[in-house]
């Protein structure tokens, strides 16, 4: 039975739904994980510093194909510790900026995946935290500082916050003492807005930060659907489900034989803005009509 690899810097609770979508890929392409397929699961459970570990114990165990996901590190420390066992990622930066292929048609390499664009989706959120808050004149990013994609996301913020003249503030949080610091930073600054980098920390956090940005009355800009759904006010971003489906689909692919250098770097193509008109009561935010009108979803 052949193994794949499951490389994740977060934690498994709050990856079932796109796990799950990633188990689709493969038995799209006929691999059903315990009949025909073995995954060899490694979470990182929010540690950083954890992951090129977990990355060498799958390259010793010699898988047949590695999948990461949970942001750049993941996808980073893997191809670090092989060049010969196929990689398919899910990068949240340019790909290509981060090293991890050389070309998005034709990785040439070990190495392919799907970008979703992640990062660049940062200065959109930036718009539509504006929106909600114009008159506030500043507003916090929170970031993971351990995250190898939090550099290339805060470049674009700076011009964002410039074109909106509305300040950004940014507050690092790898550990959930960090947490409680930013979150009490935001409160004593009467910080008017939020924005979460798109990162697993933070996602494994879900519950935590929507119950903060709530009790505190911060509104808050997330980067996925699930953070609206379990009752914060909104978020902007990639739709991860089809991202991740494509995964397994790739990894199916390798499986059968064909090789990463030959299967091009997906871009994710599907965007949805979600928002949730209970938690803009509790938080007594009213939202724009502008950006009810282009929402995908509205949670009523």
């Amino acid at each position: 039975m052949s193994v794949v690899g499951f490389l994740n810097s977060g934690s498994a609770a709050e990856w079932v739904r796109l796990v799950a979508a990633f188990k689709e890929g493969l038995s799209e392409l006929g691999y059903v994980e315990g009949r025909n397929v073995a995954v060899d699961y490694r979470w990182a459970q929010g540690q950083n510093d954890r992951v090129p570990t977990l990355a060498a114990d799958l390259v010793a165990r010699q898988v047949a194909v590695i999948v990461t996901m949970g942001g750049m590190t993941p996808a980073l420390a893997a191809k670090a510790a092989t060049a010969t066992i196929p990689i398919v990622f899910i990068a949240g930066a340019d790909p290509i900026d981060s090293g991890l292929v050389t070309s998005i048609s034709r990785p040439t390499s070990n190495v392919t995946g799907v970008n979703i664009f992640a990062d660049v989706l940062t200065p959109k959120r930036q718009e539509l935290l504006h929106e909600l808050v114009p008159t506030a004149p500043f507003v916090a990013m929170l970031v993971n500082p351990t995250a190898a994609q939090t550099q290339s996301e805060l470049r674009a913020v700076q011009p964002a916050a410039d074109r909106l003249d509305q300040q950004v503030r940014i507050l690092g949080a790898s550990t959930d003492r960090e947490l409680d610091t930013a979150f009490a930073t935001i409160v004593d600054q009467r910080i008017g807005g939020l924005l979460v980098q798109p990162d697993p920390f933070f996602t494994s956090r879900r519950d935590q930060l929507v119950l903060l940005t709530t009790r505190h009355a911060i509104p808050t800009v997330f980067a996925f659907r699930e953070f609206v759904t379990a009752g914060g006010l909104m978020s902007y971003g990639t739709s991860l489900r089809a991202a991740y489906r494509q995964l397994g689909v790739y990894a199916a692919r390798i499986l059968k034989g064909e090789k990463p250098a030959d299967l091009p770097v997906q871009q994710a193509t599907a965007f949805e803005t979600v928002v949730n008109l209970r938690a803009a009561r509790a938080l007594g935010v009213t939202i724009p009509t502008g950006i009810l009108l282009r929402a995908d979803e509205v949670i009523e």
